[in-house]
């Protein structure tokens, strides 16, 4: 195999895993309405990050029929239920903001769905540090300091020598 590789004169390389994913995606994001995963993956981008922290689209919904042609289509996102009366008060801006993504006025109202948002991770936790490595540090720092103030820095430098 290496020989005839070497005979043709060409080389081949691992394809980068977007160019996979991008073909298998695609299908899925169109059942959606999605004529690309671009408003999904760049979210924060074009709604900013105050918006797309407590919500992500779903779905577009396009007008069906002759009636439909040339209507605009029906954005629905999934809003955290907190934060849904104040995203529905941003909808203009919102609309604003996705049509300028798409470069024409494609998206004409806002449907909101309350639940839980799919993509949040919870927040990883760091570890307390070691009580060893914080007595060590402590040793090292002067009597003189506030007890509170004094052990509050010997945790933070064991976390520091942890990292």
């Amino acid at each position: 195999m290496h020989d005839e590789l070497r005979k043709r004169g060409t080389r081949r390389y691992a394809r980068p895993l977007s160019d996979l994913a991008g073909t298998c995606l695609s299908e899925t994001f169109a059942r959606q309405g999605f004529a690309s995963a671009e408003i999904v993956t760049r979210w924060a981008e074009i709604a900013g990050p105050e918006i797309a922290e407590h919500s992500e689209p779903l779905r577009i919904q396009w007008p069906r029929g002759e009636a439909g042609m040339g209507s605009a289509a029906t954005l629905v996102l999934r809003v955290e239920g907190p934060a849904a009366i104040e995203i529905q008060h941003l909808s203009g801006v919102i609309l604003e903001r996705v049509n300028r993504f798409f470069g024409w006025p494609a998206v004409g109202r806002l449907a909101l769905r309350q639940a839980p948002l799919a993509r949040r991770a919870g927040k990883a936790v760091p570890p307390t540090p070691d009580s060893a490595a914080t007595a060590a540090v402590a040793a090292r720092l002067p009597e003189t300091m506030d007890g509170d103030l004094r052990q509050a820095l010997a945790r933070l430098g064991a976390a520091i020598k942890r990292t």
